[in-house]
């Protein structure tokens, strides 16, 4: 049996669950933390992040893009999340960078306010990090806005709706970052976050725990 490692809070472990899921691939969850589980997590991948995808013959795949790839290869090209032609694959690709920026530096501003103590945070950085959330919010606002009621790429929903959605959430409920001034965006998330798919595989935000230093 296939086995997932992460938590769904991560937006990275929980867009893997849900392609998984909509591709027909079954999974073992194992619910481990990067703060709790980092030994353990590291027993499969020795940069002890998540999701990590352990294949039946063994083998540990790092990394959510890696291992979105894998599920396409596994579908074929009707079946792929990632639009395969040409012109809608730049789309879902150039959502998919934007999403995965805002992801990053709200990461970025979650770090500085868990595992900083609050003498040693530099607002410079912190706001720098929220000014390109910001920024990568907007665009794919316009973007959502250019295709009301309908998928981001396409007649069908693609990586670039399950990514921008499953980032959007993580970055309104960690950072926690408010999503009134981007109102497309907003409606296109609820949109998907409706969905059984979405549901089944959503844990709210988890703050993480450092794990004890080793010697």
């Amino acid at each position: 049996m296939t086995i997932l490692i992460g938590m769904f809070d991560s937006p990275f472990t929980r867009r893997v669950a849900i392609s998984a899921a909509l591709l027909g691939v079954d999974f073992e969850h194992r619910d481990w933390s990067v703060g709790r589980d980092f030994d353990r997590i590291r027993e499969y991948s020795p940069l002890g992040r998540v999701p990590v995808l352990v294949l039946d013959d063994g083998r540990a795949l790092c990394e959510s893009a890696l291992i979105l790839d894998w599920l396409d290869q596994q579908a074929g090209p009707e079946r792929a999340l990632l639009p395969v032609q040409a012109d809608a694959r730049l789309d879902a690709l150039q959502l998919i960078a934007l999403a995965t920026g805002a992801a990053d530096k709200g990461i970025h501003v979650v770090i500085e306010r868990v595992f900083r103590p609050e003498e040693k945070r530099h607002a410079p950085w912190t706001e720098r990090c929220l000014v390109q959330v910001r920024g990568a919010l907007a665009e794919l606002d316009r973007a959502c806005a250019a295709r009301a009621g309908q998928w981001l790429v396409g007649d069908a929903m693609t990586q670039a709706d399950i990514t921008v959605a499953c980032y959007t959430t993580y970055v309104s409920e960690a950072v926690p970052l408010s999503l009134d001034d981007t109102p497309a965006l907003r409606a296109h998330v609820a949109r998907c976050e409706a969905l059984p798919v979405f549901q089944r595989f959503y844990a709210p935000f988890f703050t993480p725990v450092p794990a004890p230093a080793t010697a």
